[in-house]
């Protein structure tokens, strides 16, 4: 009996095992929006997760263990916003690539993201393939945004962003200075709800701080 052998590998095999993986990690406090992405992600070829987060503190402790080849970001987080953590990330990180995975589709808050160090733009109402396709491209360096915040982009639209009702109603609470807590009585709302309103604000208005939200909404006669 003859010795049995392998057929020989043809080229697209032998690509596919002299490819490295590309190492994703994925920051969202929503559980199971992480987990459903990442069983996805776990089942396309040449890439795979390596480490999930919930908060920008889980984040940092993430990256110093094992720093992703590409990490899928949040905007709004429970304890802060992910845009303010990408410069940190391309400075202590550089080699690491930021690929905001978010709701936000205001032009306002892309441009923002963009400059503080987001290699890439997804919406969450994109397709899976759709994050799978800018998880490759922004990979390889190149920056990637998907088809609604590419228009925003190319169109140059970052005009203010008109406060929602609401939300100037939150603002108005915030320079009056009650807290979160105190607002959410107040307007008989969710806690969260009113946190998210308060993120939002400063999303939108390009602040940083409560006091520099506050000095805006005054000096530009917001509320």
């Amino acid at each position: 009996m003859k010795p049995t052998t392998n057929p020989p590998l043809v080229n697209s095999q032998l690509s596919t095992l002299h490819s490295p993986l590309i190492s994703v990690a994925i920051v969202d406090d929503h559980k199971i929006i992480t987990d459903a992405l990442s069983e996805i992600i776990n089942k396309t070829d040449g890439i795979k997760v390596i480490g999930k987060a919930f908060s920008i503190a889980e984040c940092r402790e993430m990256l110093k263990v094992s720093p992703p080849d590409v990490l899928l970001l949040d905007v709004s987080l429970p304890d802060g916003n992910g845009i303010d953590l990408c410069s940190e990330i391309r400075k202590n990180y550089p080699d690491v690539k930021i690929l905001m995975l978010t709701s936000y589709a205001e032009s306002n808050v892309i441009a923002r993201a963009l400059d503080e160090g987001a290699h890439g733009y997804v919406l969450k109402s994109d397709t899976v393939e759709k994050v799978i396709e800018g998880i490759r491209v922004v990979n390889t360096g190149k920056r990637f945004l998907c088809d609604k915040t590419d228009i925003l982009f190319k169109n140059q639209i970052f005009k203010p962003v008109p406060l929602s009702p609401k939300e100037q109603e939150v603002l108005k609470l915030i320079v009056d200075g009650f807290t979160i807590k105190e607002i959410s009585e107040k307007l008989f709302l969710g806690f969260e709800t009113v946190r998210s309103y308060h993120k939002y604000i400063h999303l939108k208005l390009n602040v940083h701080t409560t006091a520099q939200l506050v000095r805006m909404a005054i000096e530009q006669k917001l509320v």
